[in-house]
């Protein structure tokens, strides 16, 4: 029986308005500001978060006490906060490769399924603020290990916690291992760039035991590129069950326009029709590239200029920088989210950063980290026209001047790779 609730006259079960409110929370999966409110208007025991906990080996698992208790999570969080295509699947797994990280790729993708396939009804009555409001819900239930609350996306819907829908499960060692997996050969073979190994080897996923396996591990880290501007996460980093670092990676325009016109063709034809020809089509839509410089601008300003929720929670890297210099960036990241760099996090930096890419089989593989990263950095020079770059140097003067990189004016100047278009510029992390 759940604590807080008893039995009644004729068998109905009463509980305490504070449990029925928590229940009903729990049932709507209401937004992450509603959830703030809530849990502001409780007094005393009933603020903070469940204390979750895991029994002894070979007893029953029991993920939480129903009660509420006023307890600070022993973990740390890290947000990889990017733009599609900034190279923030390499980013991820490098804090993937840490035997105490858990880490989850691109969760928010569920939320986004579900507003997308909802009724035209309800998508016309959602807007950016709703959105927000259910990533940052999703977001702060994942932080504190509570995995089931994604049921209240995943479709179709898992079935006793179970699923096979769990949105790129083998980019997360922890979701492909014990005691989320109990196949000792999957873990072993946790570098296959293959999708759907981890399904073969470990079946359907457990919700309940990702959420313990979550309560396990030192830091919880997850990756998007679902969230427009870092000052849309405030209320996350000011919430005290949570210990949020943000890891904002930014890259340059150019490259990122290059790198989406190779991964999602039919969406960027009317680019690559221009790139080809270099005359522009009139049915572009400039907006693909001229949004992702002002959020990405929007959000280095907001970072850089050190607003006290952000002081000794947030860090810009560039990606230029983490592929050129792979163990002195990856290392300053670990600094930055307060944990030691180990032999197995050095190990795969080296096999992923100095592979031959005519012998990859992967390459052409949408999420591929496996290149020659400093062959790679600056290679967009090689495949875009000057009118194309010239116009993306137009609509996005201001983020690249911002983040330190150089305009070209000819295209002799594009093609020589023997002079960098990345100014050596350090960013510091904000500390008090």
């Amino acid at each position: 029986m759940r604590e807080g609730c008893r039995a009644g006259g004729g068998g109905r079960m009463e509980c305490s308005w504070k449990t029925v409110l928590l229940l009903v929370c729990a049932s709507l999966g209401v937004q992450y500001t509603a959830i703030r409110t809530l849990r502001d208007s409780l007094s005393g025991p009933c603020q903070g978060a469940y204390r979750c906990h895991s029994r002894r080996h070979g007893e029953p698992l029991s993920l939480c006490d129903d009660g509420w208790m006023s307890v600070e999570s022993p973990r740390k969080h890290i947000l990889v906060f990017a733009t599609t295509r900034s190279g923030s699947s390499f980013t991820g797994q490098l804090l993937n490769q840490h035997p105490e990280v858990f880490y989850v790729f691109e969760p928010l993708y569920h939320v986004q399924q579900a507003f997308t396939n909802s009724s035209s009804r309800i998508r016309r009555t959602l807007d950016r603020r709703a959105l927000l409001g259910a990533y940052r819900d999703l977001l702060l239930n994942l932080y504190t290990c509570d995995l089931h609350f994604m049921e209240n996306y995943i479709r179709p819907e898992p079935q006793d916690h179970v699923t096979s829908s769990f949105f790129r499960r083998s980019s997360s060692h922890a979701l492909c291992s014990p005691p989320v997996c109990l196949e000792e050969e999957a873990a072993a073979s946790s570098d296959l760039p293959d999708e759907s190994w981890c399904p073969k080897r470990c079946g359907a996923l457990n919700l309940s035991l990702a959420s313990m396996s979550c309560l396990s591990k030192r830091l919880v880290a997850v990756k998007t590129v679902r969230i427009p501007e870092v000052g849309d996460l405030r209320t996350l980093t000011e919430d005290p069950r949570l210990d949020l670092k943000i890891l904002h990676l930014v890259r340059d325009p150019r490259a990122i326009l290059a790198s989406r016109m190779t991964a999602f063709a039919d969406q960027f034809r009317a680019w690559k029709i221009w790139n080809v020809t270099g005359r522009q089509p009139r049915y572009v839509d400039l907006s693909q590239i001229t949004s992702t410089c002002k959020d990405m601008a929007a959000s280095a300003e907001t970072g850089l200029q050190g607003p006290a929720w952000l002081h000794g929670r947030y860090l810009l890297v560039r990606y230029e920088d983490l592929a050129l210099h792979p163990e002195t960036k990856a290392t300053e990241i670990y600094r930055f989210v307060g944990l030691e760099m180990d032999q197995r996090v050095r190990t795969w930096i080296s096999k992923n950063t100095n592979s031959n890419a005519s012998a990859q089989a992967d390459w052409n593989y949408r999420y591929s980290t496996s290149r020659d990263s400093r062959a790679t950095a600056e290679n967009w020079r090689l495949r875009l026209g000057f009118d194309v770059v010239r116009k993306i140097q137009s609509l996005c003067n201001h983020t690249l001047a911002l983040l330190g990189y150089k305009q070209v004016q000819s295209i002799a100047e594009l093609r020589n790779l023997s002079t960098s278009l990345v100014e050596n510029k350090t960013f510091q992390p904000l500390t008090w």
